[in-house]
């Protein structure tokens, strides 16, 4: 913080002109304001999905294809509005969001059944957490029509016991889907074929 060398420096002051009983209120006086700056610093740093979502979409406007946790940030690519422009934002644990990089000049075709989506990336999470109960730890947009399922987002959930699980939900509709393997669903991890 910008304050903390004027405090010093008032408190060096003091203690000069104070002697000890200044020096015994002093150090009292920085114990609390180092707690307190703990307690800020450990409630800022629970940034989780949604919130790294609508930090990023507040630096770079437009809508949210992917996002992931790579320890302490969060890494969210975000569409622009117009669909020819992406953006890579990192959102750190605080919520502070910065610009990793921007790629310009894109089909805006590529992004056309994102912008067209009804249910976007936080409704897909609010669903996705409704239908298993954790935290968000990735969202991809998938548009390729595997096996049949319609365009829907792919929601990474851990859950309180730690087990990961893939929630697909439909872009339209909002209802869960099955969600592509390679999750812990829950499956034994066999082949059907």
């Amino acid at each position: 913080m910008k304050r903390t060398p004027y405090v010093r420096a008032a408190v060096s002051v003091v203690l000069l002109a104070a002697g000890p009983v200044a020096a015994a209120t002093s150090a009292s006086a920085s114990a609390h304001a180092a707690r307190t700056a703990t307690a800020v610093t450990a409630a800022r740093a629970d940034t989780d999905a949604q919130g790294a979502a609508a930090a990023a979409l507040k630096k770079y406007p437009g809508y949210v294809e992917s996002l992931d946790q790579d320890g302490a940030v969060w890494h969210v690519n975000v569409v622009g509005k117009n669909g020819k422009s992406n953006s890579e934002v990192i959102v750190s644990s605080s919520g502070a969001a910065s610009r990793a990089n921007q790629d310009t000049g894109q089909d805006a075709g590529e992004y056309k059944t994102l912008i067209a989506a009804k249910v976007g990336a936080a409704k897909a999470m609010k669903a996705a957490l409704a239908a298993q109960p954790g935290k968000v730890r990735s969202l991809d947009w998938d548009n390729e029509n595997d096996n049949g399922v319609a365009d829907h987002w792919s929601v990474q959930i851990k859950s309180a016991n730690g087990a990961t699980r893939d929630v697909g939900i439909d872009a339209t509709t909002g209802k869960v889907v099955p969600a592509d393997s390679g999750g812990d669903n829950g499956d034994d991890g066999g082949d059907n074929g």
